[in-house]
């Protein structure tokens, strides 16, 4: 991230896959300008309709986090917060990730914007994950009930295991990407690095 004077440029760029080029953005007293594979384009701070922040891990990188920014004319583009180095590198740019969307929320905010800012993943997703880790615990309690009943300590002892793995793994995810609604000025610190 390069920042330089006042109302000088913020500019942060990723790379979203191993080949092409590196995804650019770049905050300027226009707006935000950003180059994708070829495309570019500006959009001013009040032309932007929505930004979503969310948790989202992958296996080569567990503190991952996205946002995706609407256009009001249609059109939207994600940020993430990592960057492939190489096939079996996937680096993290949590300060600069973090400093740019702070940025630009800033300046969505000076500018009057009136974009719809939300947190987490959309509700109905939300309440499909809840539903499906109801049902999962559920399953898992009668696999432990059944293994205490006839006696199978060591498979006890694995259900707990997964069970306790399992909850710090996706518990984190569930927790962070709660669906929520926030302020220019109250941006959620769960979801940036």
């Amino acid at each position: 991230m390069q920042v330089s004077g006042a109302e000088a440029a913020t500019s942060y760029a990723y790379k979203a896959s191993l080949i092409g080029s590196a995804h650019r953005f770049e905050l300027t007293q226009e707006g935000l300008s950003w180059h994708i594979a070829g495309r570019s384009g500006l959009w001013r701070y009040d032309e932007i309709s929505a930004v979503r922040l969310s948790f989202r891990p992958v296996s080569m990188q567990q503190h991952r986090f996205r946002a995706d920014v609407s256009h009001s004319g249609g059109g939207r583009i994600a940020i993430l917060s990592t960057s492939w180095q190489t096939a079996a590198l996937m680096a993290p740019q949590d300060n600069g990730f973090r400093d740019f969307i702070l940025e630009l929320h800033a300046r969505m905010a000076k500018a009057g914007g009136r974009a719809a800012l939300t947190a987490g993943l959309g509700a109905k997703t939300y309440a499909a994950v809840l539903a499906f880790l109801a049902l999962l615990t559920v399953a898992m309690a009668g696999l432990l009930i059944r293994a205490l009943m006839i006696g199978e300590f060591a498979g006890v002892l694995f259900i707990l295991g997964f069970a306790a793995l399992f909850a710090w793994q996706v518990g984190g995810f569930v927790r962070r990407n709660q669906p929520q609604s926030y302020g220019f000025d109250s941006v959620p610190k769960a979801l940036l690095p």
